[in-house]
């Protein structure tokens, strides 16, 4: 299931799991040096600032700030959190096991929403023992690492290759699209982009909106 739309992924989830969609919280499990607004961070420095909970994605709001020491100037809502290095990976797991994995690029001063590209990888991730013992069944999570740290949890799949691609490339609003190679351009407007370069099109994705009755009563139980 792919959930595009906001309150389809919130009412699949399982009340006692809510704690996954609440990136502090769930930083905080995984014992990342993390903190809301208004703790102070232990020492100064880069830190990424983020929304506690972000159902529309695209990474609204994220970025880096040098904090002194004080983050009671940050919104209440937000939360920060130490920055990870090394690769980005996004990884749909079928019950519990990898069935895709993608690998972001990003140019180092763009803005962390701002992805230069998505290329499926082959490279198997173990599922994260975090998530063991959550209440619903979810035939599909998805979950983004950086350098092997979690921070990140989608109680759904990956949306940008539901095409059957295995290259995404975004276009921002801003840019113009050029042809690219023998890729294809698919208008896919959420947030500040505009759509893919991808290198096969399926001319009929699986949304959300069209799962079968059946699927939709096998979702209900998940809650």
């Amino acid at each position: 299931m792919y959930h595009l739309d906001p309150k389809d992924e919130w009412d699949s989830i399982h009340s006692d799991d809510l704690w996954v969609y609440n990136k502090l919280i769930l930083n905080r499990r995984l014992r990342h040096l993390c903190g809301p607004t208004g703790v102070p961070v232990p020492y100064s420095g880069y830190y990424i600032v983020r929304p506690s909970i972000n159902l529309l994605g695209m990474g609204r709001f994220s970025r880096i700030e040098w904090i002194e020491k004080d983050t009671e100037h940050f919104h209440p809502s937000e939360f920060w959190c130490e920055i990870f290095e090394g690769p980005h990976l996004s990884v749909d797991f079928h019950n519990k096991e990898p069935r895709l994995v993608v690998l972001g690029e990003r140019d180092a001063n763009d803005e962390l929403y701002r992805w230069k590209k998505w290329t499926k990888i082959d490279q198997h991730v173990n599922f994260p023992s975090i998530l063991n013992s959550l209440k619903g069944n979810y035939e599909w999570i998805n979950c983004e690492f950086i350098g092997n740290h979690l921070i990140e949890v989608h109680f759904r799949r990956n949306p940008d290759f539901r095409y059957g691609n295995t290259v995404a490339i975004p276009v921002w609003k801003g840019d113009r699209p050029q042809k690219i190679g023998d890729l294809t351009f698919i208008e896919d407007k959420d947030y500040l982009r505009k759509g893919f370069f991808v290198d096969t099109r399926d001319s009929n994705p699986v949304k959300s909106s069209d799962l079968s009755n059946q699927e939709q009563k096998n979702d209900q139980k998940s809650r």
